[in-house]
């Protein structure tokens, strides 16, 4: 039996799943907003307690890697980092995009039933504020085809593709897009919102293939460089 915790921090959502060889057992999570520092580790705490499962008998820790929210990966990369170097355990990674193309990909027959002779590919994308968004594509098989970037969409954002075939928009990014690509292939359907349910899958897939990070060095895709801001209004001493 292979027990896996699921830590998704990457957007508003704070979410910890248990999966039990390959298929989720308990979920967990808040979509209120940015309160990872105080839930995370309450509902991991909650995770333990509600399975009766002592920390010991986890076999990995699985994180969303990014891109995404500094603030969010940066706590929930810690916490998991912490766990994996306190109980000597493996520690997983996996891609926010990635995670949200797969799972969409992999159910998009419960999201939209469209009917055309041309596969649909998949295009999750991640707020990454104005009109810019954190985004890649996959297949229908999961694979990605287009690589992760930042982009501020306009209406000619992936037009060639649009001509050819259907593609799927979603993510907590997508909705603010929707004025923009206005193509009749566009579809803005599938989850809203990312869930450590979603990494099960390819959490366990790494964790049989051994891909796991190094406890000390690993670091989250932040994909941009974090710009602190300056408060416009200054208190002089």
């Amino acid at each position: 039996m292979v027990l896996i915790l699921n830590i998704e921090t990457s957007t508003e959502v704070c979410s910890v799943s248990l999966a039990k060889d390959g298929e989720t057992v308990y979920l967990k999570e808040s979509t209120e907003g940015m309160n990872h520092s105080r839930l995370l580790t309450v509902f991991i705490e909650q995770l333990f307690s509600e399975n009766k499962l002592d920390k010991k008998m986890l076999d990995a820790v699985a994180v969303s890697k990014g891109p995404g929210s500094y603030t969010g990966l940066r706590i929930g990369v810690s916490v998991a980092k912490g766990l994996c170097y306190g109980l000597g355990i493996p520690l997983i990674s996996v891609g926010s995009l990635k995670t949200l193309g797969v799972y969409t990909a992999t159910n998009f027959s419960r999201f939209t039933n469209i009917t055309t002779d041309a596969e649909p590919l998949f295009c999750p994308m991640i707020d990454a504020r104005r009109m810019e968004v954190y985004t890649s594509l996959y297949d229908l098989a999961g694979i990605e085809i287009r690589p992760v970037s930042a982009e501020i969409i306009t209406s000619d954002f992936l037009a060639e593709t649009l001509e050819k075939q259907p593609v799927l928009f979603f993510g907590n990014g997508a909705a603010k897009c929707a004025g923009v690509l206005q193509h009749e292939n566009a579809v803005f359907a599938g989850p809203t919102t990312t869930s450590a349910a979603f990494m099960t899958h390819l959490s366990n897939r790494k964790y049989v293939a051994k891909q796991f990070e190094d406890v000390a060095y690993f670091e989250p895709f932040y994909l941009k460089n974090f710009v602190a801001t300056i408060p416009k209004n200054k208190i002089l001493g």
